[in-house]
């Protein structure tokens, strides 16, 4: 890999600069200045830009605590993306979200620049389950779990598969849901076929990947290792 894709691709900078830097006479490989942008470098070399290790990772994973008013996108001219609560430091090329939530869904969202994890969890085939809390206006009747254990036709009468619903028993307006689909507002249409409507919709697991109890809204953190590779595993 060419030394300024390898910097580019660690948020160094831009290719231009990098380049700049580059000429500066601040970017060295095994302690040998850089001359050239388009210098080979692997993984395994030492590359230093102003005397500051930079150790490469092809690949990074987020782990997002939505909050609501934000938009599951890149880039928005107008709204509040997901990825402008991503600090510019953390900010990779190709950096994306995993799926979307709605605007006004919070919680678990999954943001990395791994192409071939994203389609994966997205893919229709792999059949990934989503896990959503979700608060109702008003009390769920014990048949609509019955209902969508079966599968429901929406209102425009796309078919869905089969999800799981678990009331409160404590309070018949909350419960969990999941899901193995990611039609367009399915579970507020789902929901909707019994005139029941969604208060509050909160995602809390993917996969194998659940919600850290401690992140904030608004916030986010790298994935550890073990996430990863359950992930992957989902």
């Amino acid at each position: 890999m060419r030394i300024d894709k390898y910097l580019a691709n660690m948020n160094v900078g831009s290719r231009k600069e990098v380049h700049n830097l580059i000429k500066a006479k601040k970017v060295t490989i095994n302690e040998k200045l850089v001359k050239q942008a388009k210098q080979q470098v692997t993984e395994n070399d030492m590359v230093k830009v102003d005397n500051q290790t930079i150790t490469y990772q092809q690949f990074h994973y987020f782990m997002l605590n939505k909050p609501t008013g934000v938009i599951t996108a890149t880039e928005d001219p107008q709204q509040k993306t997901v990825l402008d609560l991503i600090a510019s430091k953390d900010r990779y090329p190709d950096l994306a979200p995993v799926g979307r939530l709605d605007k006004d869904t919070t919680g678990l969202l999954l943001i990395t620049n791994d192409g071939q994890l994203n389609h994966n969890l997205l893919s229709p085939k792999k059949h990934v389950a989503k896990t959503y809390f979700v608060e109702l206006d008003q009390e769920i009747a014990n048949e609509v779990d019955s209902a969508f254990a079966k599968g429901v036709a929406l209102a425009d009468g796309t078919q869905v598969g089969s999800a799981q619903l678990i009331i409160d028993k404590s309070n018949k307006k909350q419960g969990l849901i999941t899901i193995h689909e990611g039609k367009f507002h399915q579970i507020k249409r789902m929901f909707g076929l019994f005139d029941l409507g969604v208060v509050k919709l909160k995602r809390i697991k993917m996969g194998n990947l659940s919600l850290d109890e401690n992140l904030p809204q608004g916030k986010y953190r790298e994935l550890t290792e073990a996430e990863i590779s359950a992930l992957k595993d989902s």
